[in-house]
C-alpha cells in the first residue's frame, strides 16, 4: 500500500488552477482522508441530532454547528493555502478544536443517560478504527477514496440504541482528531523550512529578476562577441 509522505499529509493541495501553476497550490481537500472523515462525522451528528436529542434543546444546534465547523474548516483552510499559510494553520486548528467540543457532547450524552463509553482496547472501538485503516493496519497515512465513507460505518450509525451511535461518531473524532494532529504539525513544519506566502513570493520574484538580469548579460556577450569577430570594410 503506498504511503502519502508527511508533506501530503500536513497539507491537502492539488495545486492545480485553471491549468496553471501557482506559487502556494490550494485545494484539494475532498481528497484528504482528515475531510472525509470530518464528512461521515458531520452527516452522523445531523442524523444523531435528528433521532435522538430534542429539538428545542440548545445542544441540538451546538453539535451540528461543531460538527459542521470541523468539516467546513478543513476545506476553507486548504482554500486559503494559495495566500496565506498562517490562515490555513489557524482554520485547521480551528477545526480540530470544533471537533473536540463535539466529542465533549457526545461524551456528556452518555455519561448523562449512564451510558458506556467504549474504551480504546474494547472490541467495539476497534472494529470501527479498522474500517479507517483499509487493509494495514500499521498504516496510518493519509489515503484517497471516491466511495461514499458514510455506507462504511452505517452499521453504527443506523443503529437504533443511540450509545452505539454515539460511540461510534467518538472513534470517528478520535480518528479525525490524529489525522489533523498530523495536519497541523506538517503545516508547522513546512513554515519554517518554507515561510509563509509573502516570503514566497518575494523569493520568487528575486529569482525572476536574477533571470532577467542574466538574460539580458548573455545577449550582451553575445553583441561583444560578435562585434569582435566581425571584419572591418576597407574604405
Amino acid at each position: 500500500m503506498k504511503k502519502e509522505s508527511d508533506r501530503s499529509v500536513g497539507s491537502d493541495r492539488s495545486g492545480r488552477s485553471s491549468g496553471q501553476r501557482r506559487l502556494r497550490p490550494s485545494g484539494g481537500y475532498r481528497e484528504l482522508r482528515s475531510f472525509q472523515v470530518a464528512t461521515v462525522i458531520y452527516d452522523g451528528t445531523v442524523s444523531f441530532c435528528d433521532r435522538f436529542v430534542d429539538q428545542r434543546s440548545r445542544t441540538r444546534d451546538q453539535m451540528v454547528q461543531a460538527a459542521r465547523s470541523g468539516r467546513q474548516n478543513i476545506a476553507e483552510g486548504s482554500r486559503a493555502a494559495a495566500t496565506s499559510s498562517q490562515t490555513e494553520l489557524r482554520l485547521v486548528n480551528v477545526a480540530r478544536a470544533s471537533l473536540d467540543e463535539l466529542l465533549l457532547d457526545f461524551e456528556d450524552f452518555l455519561r448523562q443517560r449512564g451510558k458506556r463509553q467504549w474504551k480504546k482496547d474494547d472490541p467495539e472501538a476497534r472494529e470501527v478504527r479498522a474500517v479507517g485503516v483499509r487493509g494495514d493496519p500499521t498504516d496510518r497515512s493519509d489515503r484517497t477514496d471516491p466511495t461514499d465513507h458514510r455506507k462504511e460505518y452505517s452499521r453504527w450509525l443506523d443503529a437504533s440504541d443511540p450509545a452505539v451511535v454515539a460511540n461510534a461518531i467518538i472513534c470517528l473524532i478520535h480518528q479525525a482528531n490524529y489525522l489533523l494532529d498530523q495536519q497541523i504539525a506538517g503545516l508547522e513544519r513546512e513554515f519554517v523550512q518554507e515561510g509563509g506566502y509573502t516570503e514566497q513570493l518575494a523569493a520568487a520574484r528575486l529569482a525572476e529578476r536574477r533571470r532577467q538580469l542574466g538574460d539580458r548579460s548573455d545577449q550582451s556577450d553575445r553583441t561583444d562577441r560578435l562585434d569582435l569577430t566581425t571584419p572591418r570594410s576597407r574604405t
